[in-house]
Formats: structure tokens, sequence, C-alpha cells
């Protein structure tokens, strides 16, 4: 049984609800979030997404996404998804938002309005193998040259926010220095 996520409008206010499946299907403007951890070696922590997920299976994505459910505020949501799906807590912030809408290769349609989270920490995940096939830590310009030499292998969204999640991480840098 597919679980019922809260449907946004443009400005990211709530409109309704609608069943998570159905939102990818028809491209139903839905709230999501993306969360980034970083050690504190300033590497990314990235997971690459269990093969049998409903889309983008073994593409590499950010630390972890997920969707709130009904009456969930999108910061706690995170933090439980967080915790189902790399096994471990941590402090979150949200950075930014950004709406998204792409057309995956097997259809489906992520229309999604986007609340981006990051945090630090150095505990080891223990990713959930159902949602994570495996994990690593790259440096953000490692990956900013990958994104660039193998775009495949990462996930949509992952892509269209990393210019944005770059430009936040110097800003954070540039303000502690």
């Amino acid at each position: 049984m597919s679980e019922i996520i809260i449907s946004v409008d443009e400005q990211g206010r709530i409109t309704g609800t609608v069943d998570k499946i159905q939102a990818h299907k028809k491209g139903k403007l839905h709230r999501a979030f993306s969360i980034f951890i970083f050690n504190t070696a300033g590497q990314l922590l990235l997971q690459q997404r269990a093969a049998d997920k409903y889309h983008s299976g073994t593409k590499w994505s950010n630390t972890c996404c997920g969707h709130p459910k009904i009456g969930q505020p999108t910061n706690k949501a995170a933090h439980r998804r967080l915790q189902e799906e790399m096994g471990f807590v941590c402090d979150l912030q949200e950075i930014f938002s950004f709406r998204y809408c792409e057309t995956l290769e097997n259809g489906l349609i992520e229309n999604e309005f986007d609340h981006v989270f990051f945090g630090v920490s150095n505990l080891p995940p223990v990713p959930d193998p159902l949602e994570v096939m495996d994990f690593k830590y790259i440096t953000l310009e490692a990956l900013e040259l990958d994104l660039q030499t193998n775009p495949d292998d990462y996930t949509i969204w992952l892509k269209i926010c990393f210019a944005q999640v770059l430009a936040e991480v110097r800003k954070i840098q540039d303000a502690t220095i």
C-alpha cells in the first residue's frame, strides 16, 4: 500500500493530500525533503539507492530523501527518515528549498517542492538494505567533477540542486573564517 503525502502549490503551501505513487504517476506537485550530511572533514555522505526502489534504483544520491507524513512538520520528517534510511540521527538545519519537475527514466514524474537540510555527523551509517545498497563519503570537488563526467550515475534532484548546495556550503565556510 502506498503512503499519503502532502500536495502543495508553487509556493509550497499545503493544498491537500495525494497518494505517493499517484503523485509520481500523474506529476502532482508535492512536498519533499533532501538531506545532506557532511562529516567534520567536509565530505558529503552519499547513498546508492537500492536496486528495487520504485524509481532511480542504483543511482547515487544525497544522504537521504523523503516525504513528510500528514501532520508531520518537515524537519521532524527529515529526522525520522534519516534514522529509518541511514540508521543514525544528528542535528539538521533547513538551508534552502527549490522546486523542480522532471520525468524519470521509467515514466514517473518528480514534481516536488523540496526542502534541503544540512547536518554534520561522524557517526557510521547503518543503512536499511531495502533503501540503500551502498554509501560513500566524497569531497564536493570530486562530486562536482563526477557529476559532469558520469551524470547518469546520479539522481536527477541531486544534479539539479548541487550548484546551490555548493554555494550554500561555501557561504557557511566563509562565515566561519
